[in-house]
C-alpha cells in the first residue's frame, strides 16, 4: 500500500470515533476482521503502529494522530468535491433533536459528513430526551429526531440497539455486587430507565436510585466515580467503562428501537437530504 487510500482513512476516522474496532467496523458497514485487517495492512506499509489496542478499547498513538488530522481534511475535501458536482445548492436552516447519548456517539460523523456536502445548510441540533422531544415535532418547532420509538412516536426505523450495565472498571470497587445495587438513571419518560427498572423487579434484585439526571454526563459521573451502575445504550458506553450483564450478576436488558422521526413542515430539500444521511449512515 504505497498510497493512502481514502475508504481505508475513513476506517483509521471510524475506529478514532468510535474508541473500538467493533463499533468502528459497524460505521463504516464492514466486519471487525475485515477491518482489523486493512488496518493491519496500512499499518505494515507505514512501518508504524497507529492505534495502541486496549482490552476494552482502542486509541491513536502519537502517529496515528498525525494521519487522523490528515484523514480527516481529505475526507472532508473528497466529500466537497463530490458535493459540488453531484449535489444541487441547498441552502436553508435544518432543526434537529436527539438525546445525549446518541448525539455523543452516532450523530457526529453524520453531520460532519453532512455538513461537507451541503455547507450552506445551517444545522442547529437540540439535545433533549426522546419524550421531550416528540412534543416539539408536533408542535413543528423541530424539524426531525433522532430518538427512541416511544408509544405516541412514530418514524423510519434505523436500528436496534443494545442495551447494557456501565459500570467502572478502576474504581477497585465491585458496586454491582451491592445490594440493594446503587444505579443511576436518566429521568421518569426514559425508556432506558423504564426497561431497566422493570428488568431488575422482575430478576427481584433489590435497587436504589443513587441518581437521577436528564444529562448523560450526570451518569457518566456517578460510573466513574464508582458509586453506580447505569443502564445505557451500548453505543454510548465509553470505551473506558466495563459493559456489565448476566455474568456479572445483572439482569439482560432489551434493545432500543431508534427512529427518526419528522416533522409536518420537513418536507424541505435541506431536511430530505439529512435524513437520506441518517439512514444510509447509521442504519446496520
Amino acid at each position: 500500500m504505497k498510497a493512502l487510500d481514502l475508504d481505508v482513512l475513513s476506517m483509521v476516522v471510524a475506529i478514532a470515533d468510535a474508541g473500538s474496532f467493533v463499533r468502528g467496523a459497524a460505521l463504516v458497514h464492514r466486519s471487525q476482521s475485515a477491518l482489523s485487517m486493512q488496518i493491519r495492512t496500512l499499518e505494515n506499509a507505514l512501518g508504524k503502529p497507529l492505534f495502541v489496542r486496549g482490552p476494552r478499547s482502542v486509541t491513536p498513538t502519537a502517529d496515528g494522530q498525525v494521519l487522523l488530522a490528515y484523514a480527516r481534511r481529505m475526507l472532508a475535501l473528497r466529500d466537497e468535491a463530490w458535493a459540488s458536482m453531484v449535489h444541487p445548492e441547498v441552502k436553508g436552516r435544518v432543526a434537529i433533536g436527539v438525546p445525549d447519548d446518541y448525539a455523543a456517539s452516532l450523530l457526529p460523523a453524520v453531520l460532519r459528513k453532512f455538513s461537507a456536502s451541503y455547507p450552506k445548510v445551517e444545522i442547529q441540533v437540540i439535545g433533549l430526551p426522546s419524550h421531550a422531544l416528540a412534543p416539539l415535532l408536533k408542535d413543528n418547532k423541530i424539524d426531525l429526531a433522532c430518538v427512541t420509538r416511544l408509544k405516541n412516536l412514530s418514524g423510519d426505523f434505523i436500528r436496534f440497539e443494545p442495551m447494557v450495565w456501565a459500570g467502572a472498571a478502576a474504581s477497585g470497587r465491585e458496586i454491582w455486587k451491592e445490594r440493594p445495587l446503587p444505579v443511576a438513571l436518566f429521568g421518569a419518560g426514559s425508556v432506558a430507565r423504564a426497561n431497566a427498572i422493570h428488568a431488575l423487579e422482575r430478576a427481584k434484585i433489590a435497587y436504589r436510585t443513587s441518581y437521577e439526571s436528564p444529562s448523560l454526563m450526570g451518569l457518566f459521573s456517578m460510573v466513574e466515580a464508582g458509586l453506580a451502575v447505569a443502564p445505557l445504550a451500548r453505543c454510548a458506553v465509553p470505551g473506558h467503562f466495563m459493559q456489565l450483564g448476566r455474568p456479572h450478576g445483572l439482569p439482560a436488558l432489551p434493545e432500543l428501537e431508534i427512529v427518526l422521526a419528522r416533522s409536518a413542515r420537513s418536507n424541505r430539500p435541506p431536511c430530505d437530504f439529512l435524513a437520506e444521511q441518517i439512514l444510509s449512515e447509521l442504519r446496520l
